[in-house]
């Protein structure tokens, strides 16, 4: 098994090459859908997350109110951190059974998993990645997708960028960089490059 972190900040165009990478033949673990597994109804995530946060952030069905959570972490970088320390280590052992589940399924598989929040919590993976690869666009760009597409306010568009690790700190992770700033076309011709080279037998 070849192990890929794909990864970029939000709204890069992480998805797109995701989705571009599965398309070629890669298995991918999205660490997104995995935040949402681990945060359902009876996951010890949730339950130390309504104890550290309390009753608002649940909602009557008994299900994590993200709109309320987000207000409260967005705005504060140190309740960020103990939502990160409560979340990223059950996640990071989800992703490990789909790892392994992958591979045993097909021992030359490519699998990539598609992590957001790769810089901020490294801490909690101890494996080693075969290839990182960052999706880089510019923070304006970014925050223009998040305003026109996700019809965020640019004031709300840009705290979320800034809650994240800054451009830097991932771009110094990554054995290869997709620009995802310009055209879909151009992005996609990057990321099927990239695939011949990092998976040239799959």
């Amino acid at each position: 098994m070849k192990l890929i972190a794909l990864t970029g900040g939000i709204a890069s165009g992480k998805s797109t090459v995701s989705e571009r990478f599965r398309q070629l033949g890669a298995v991918v673990v999205d660490a997104d859908v995995l935040a949402r597994e681990v945060v359902e109804p009876g996951q010890p995530a949730l339950r130390e997350i309504a104890h550290r946060f309390g009753d608002p952030v649940i909602g009557a069905d008994g299900r994590l109110d993200r709109a309320a959570l987000g207000a409260i972490v967005f705005a504060d970088p140190r309740a960020l951190a103990d939502l990160g320390a409560i979340t990223h280590p059950a996640i990071w052992r989800r992703a490990r059974e789909l790892f392994d589940r992958a591979e045993a399924a097909d021992p030359h598989a490519v699998v990539v998993y598609d992590v957001p929040l790769l810089a901020e919590a490294s801490a909690d993976r101890p494996l080693r990645f075969d290839h990182v690869v960052v999706v880089d666009a510019p923070v304006e760009t970014r925050i223009q997708r998040m305003v026109e597409l996700r019809g965020m306010s640019e004031d709300e568009a840009r705290r979320r960028v800034s809650a994240q690790a800054d451009d830097a700190a991932r771009l110094a992770l990554a054995d290869d960089v997709i620009d995802a700033g310009g055209s879909l076309d151009e992005t996609l011709r990057q990321v099927d490059a990239l695939w011949q080279e990092i998976a040239p037998a799959a």
